[in-house]
C-alpha cells in the first residue's frame, strides 16, 4: 500500500473508470481500503485490535461484485485471490480444505515481491550477463601462474607455459571492442551456445489426507529437489536470447528469498484481499438425508479464518486477522440470515448490487477503459479493418442484451459478451481478406443479424 493511501473519492472515482454503476458496492469497498490505511496509521497497540469490516456483496451474476474486488486489489497492490466457496468441503473429507485460500494467496504474495525484487536488481543482473556473454563470445586468457606452479606443471613445454604467462595485450582493447559491438546490436546474428538449467520435473503427487496437506506434493519435490542435482542442458541461442537468459538467471541469483518471503507474509497478513464468490452455495439445506459437507461444515471451517487465526503454510505460519474478505453470491434460493449467526457477524457490512439495464449495458459499451466496444474496434484494427459503431447501433445492442436477460437467465453484462461475438462473427472470420476497408454498424445491422434470434425464444436461450 502506499503511505499516503487513497482517499475513500478518489477510490470510487478510479473504479468508475472500469465498472459502471454500483455506488453503493463501490463506497463500501473504497471505506474498507481506507480504513486498513487508517488502522496502520493508529498507535501500534490499537492496531492490532481493529478488525477489518468484511463485506457480503448481493446481486445477480455479471454486475461487477468480482470486477470490483479485482480492480480493487490493483488499485492497492495487494495480494488478491479469488476463489469459489463452493468447491470447499468440510475438514475430514476428501477435497480442499479452506486454509489452502491462504496458502495460495501466499503463493501469490510471494510470485508479487520476486517480482519487484528482479525488477530493482534487473540493472546489475544485466550488468553480470553482458561479462558473462562476453567471456562466451571471447574466452578469458589465462591465469597467471607463480614459478611453483610451473614447478608442478610436468610434461608440459616450458614454451607453452611462457605463452600462458604472457598473453596478448590486445585481450583487453578486444573484449572492448566486443562490448561496443554487442551493445550497438551489431553481434545480434551471431549464435552462442549456453549452458542453462531446466526446471525439475516429476511424477505427479496427489495426496488425499486431512487438512493442511494439501501442498505435501510441493513439498515433496521441494525435499527430492534437494536430493537430486539441478539437470543442466546445452542450448544454441543467438545473442540476444542467450543474454536475456543470462540476465534472468543472474537476477534470480541475486534475490535474497528470505527478504522475499518475510515481506510476502507481512504483505498478506497486513494487505491481502480474499474474495469468495459463490458463499450462497454454502447455506445448508433443510434436507434431512444427513449432513452436507459443502455447505454447513465449510462455513464452520471459514468462521475461525475470517475471524483470525494462524495457517500454516510452507513459507511460515501466517495470521488471517488482518485480511479482507469479501463474500458475494446471488442469495437467488435463500438469503444472507441463513448463513451461520457467527458467520453472519464477522460480514458486518452488506451491499445490493442492481440488476443492470439498457441504459447500464450503453455505458458499459463505450465508456470504461477496457469498454467492449473499444475492444473489438482495437482487435479489428490490427487486420487494417476499421470498425465504426454508431450510437443507434449502441443503442440496439444495448436493447437486446436487456430483452434476453428478461425472457431467459439475467446474466448481467455478459450477455453483451455473447451478442458481439454474434453480431461480429462474420467480420471477424473474413476481417484478415478485408484489408484497408471501413465497416460501419448501425441499428439495422445489428437488427438483420439478431433478430431471427430475438424473436425466437428457443434460439435465444440456445444460442445467447
Amino acid at each position: 500500500m502506499s503511505e499516503n493511501g487513497l482517499k475513500p473519492r478518489e477510490i470510487v472515482e478510479r473504479l468508475d473508470q472500469h465498472i459502471i454503476g454500483q455506488a453503493d458496492a463501490k463506497r463500501a469497498v473504497a471505506i474498507a481500503l481506507r480504513n486498513r490505511w487508517r488502522r496502520q496509521n493508529v498507535p501500534a497497540e490499537l492496531a492490532d485490535e481493529i478488525s477489518p469490516k468484511n463485506i457480503i456483496m448481493i446481486g445477480p451474476t455479471g454486475v461487477g461484485k468480482t470486477e470490483i474486488a479485482r480492480r480493487l486489489a490493483k488499485l492497492d497492490n495487494s495480494p488478491f485471490l479469488k476463489v469459489e466457496a463452493s468447491k470447499f468441503t468440510e475438514v475430514g473429507y476428501v477435497g480442499r480444505d479452506v486454509e489452502s485460500i491462504v496458502r495460495d494467496l501466499v503463493e501469490i504474495s510471494v510470485n508479487m515481491v520476486k517480482m519487484q525484487e528482479q525488477e530493482s536488481v534487473r540493472a546489475k543482473a544485466a550488468e553480470i550477463a553482458e561479462e558473462k556473454l562476453l567471456d562466451l563470445l571471447l574466452p578469458a586468457r589465462p591465469s597467471e601462474k607463480k614459478v611453483s606452479d610451473m614447478l608442478t606443471d610436468e610434461g608440459r613445454p616450458l614454451d607453452e607455459i611462457q605463452e600462458a604467462e604472457d598473453p596478448p595485450q590486445s585481450f583487453d582493447a578486444t573484449r572492448e571492442k566486443l562490448r561496443q559491438l554487442l551493445k550497438a546490436g551489431k553481434l545480434d546474428h551471431r549464435i552462442v551456445e549456453l549452458e542453462v538449467t531446466e526446471a525439475r520435473s516429476g511424477p505427479m503427487i496427489e495426496i488425499f489426507s486431512a487438512a493442511g496437506m494439501d501442498d505435501m506434493g510441493m513439498n515433496i519435490r521441494d525435499m527430492l529437489g534437494n536430493v537430486f542435482p539441478q539437470i543442466r542442458k546445452k542450448k544454441t541461442l543467438k545473442v540476444p536470447e542467450a543474454l536475456e537468459v543470462l540476465a534472468e538467471d543472474e537476477a534470480q541469483k541475486l534475490i535474497d528469498m528470505d527478504k522475499v518471503t518475510k515481506t510476502a507474509i507481512e504483505t498478506v497478513e497486513q494487505s491481502g484481499i480474499v474474495f469468495l464468490d459463490e458463499i450462497d452455495k454454502i447455506v445448508g439445506s433443510d434436507s434431512p438425508r444427513g449432513p452436507d459437507v459443502s455447505r454447513e461444515g465449510v462455513q464452520r471451517d471459514l468462521l475461525p479464518m475470517v475471524e483470525g487465526c494462524g495457517v500454516n503454510t510452507r513459507y511460515g505460519m501466517v495470521k488471517t486477522d488482518h485480511i479482507l474478505f469479501i463474500a458475494a453470491g446471488a442469495f437467488s434460493s435463500s438469503k444472507p440470515s441463513d448463513l451461520i449467526p457467527e458467520l453472519q457477524g464477522r460480514f458486518p457490512i452488506r451491499v445490493e448490487l442492481d440488476s443492470l439495464g439498457k441504459e447500464e449495458f450503453i455505458r458499459i459499451l463505450t465508456e470504461p477503459n477496457n469498454a467492449l466496444v473499444k475492444q473489438y474496434t482495437e482487435m479489428m484494427a490490427t487486420e487494417g479493418v476499421k470498425l465504426i459503431f454508431t450510437k443507434d447501433a449502441i443503442a440496439s445492442i444495448a436493447e437486446i442484451a436487456t430483452v434476453v436477460n428478461e425472457r431467459t437467465e439475467n446474466i448481467g453484462a455478459r450477455r453483451l459478451y455473447t451478442i458481439m461475438e454474434k453480431l461480429l462473427d462474420d467480420i471477424s472470420f473474413d476481417a484478415p481478406d478485408m484489408k484497408n476497408k471501413e465497416i460501419k454498424i448501425d441499428a439495422k445491422n445489428v437488427e438483420k443479424k439478431l433478430e431471427d434470434i430475438i424473436e425466437d425464444d428457443d434460439l435465444s436461450r440456445y444460442i445467447l
